[in-house]
């Protein structure tokens, strides 16, 4: 039963990780936007990641996730890792996308949900004992949730797209 709640958490805390940039999005508008890639185009003409991925956004994802993980029992540093590798994997998801020809900010499923949910259980799996199958149930879970969640964030106002 422990693994499961655990696993609840850490979903939870993945939630957080990527919940955080669009609230502050939502709260702070145009400041302190400046995107990851200074806005440098690759060869193929596509930027590296898109206007999309912005030092505000990992910044704001990193500390919400390390403050919300001593709330649920996990240490502040742990939650500041999962935080931090739910952005690498999000910037990883876009310059993938980007090279794909996708859009800044279009869908691409599993690519949007997979890369920022396994990457951070990764980088975490040893600190907090992790199995291969809660792994792959929270990187699931994630991916089942994130698209309703979305939906919902989109009717109440708090993303852009509902997606």
């Amino acid at each position: 039963m422990d693994a499961f709640w655990l696993s609840l958490r850490l979903l939870c805390l993945l939630g957080v990780a990527n919940g955080a940039p669009v609230l502050a999005k939502r709260v702070l508008g145009d400041r302190w936007n400046a995107p990851l890639d200074a806005g440098v185009r690759l060869g193929d003409g596509r930027p590296l990641l898109g206007p999309a991925k912005t030092y505000r956004g990992v910044g704001v994802a990193v500390l919400a996730t390390a403050l919300a993980a001593p709330l649920l029992g996990i240490p502040l540093a742990v939650g500041a890792v999962i935080g931090a590798a739910a952005m690498a994997g999000d910037a990883l998801s876009s310059f993938a996308k980007r090279r794909l020809g996708a859009p800044p900010s279009g869908r691409a499923t599993g690519l949007d949900q997979i890369p920022e949910a396994l990457l951070p259980l990764l980088a975490v799996r040893s600190a907090l004992d992790l199995s291969a199958g809660q792994i792959f149930g929270v990187v699931a879970a994630f991916f089942v949730l994130e698209q309703p969640v979305a939906r919902l964030l989109h009717r109440l106002g708090i993303r852009d797209r509902p997606y």
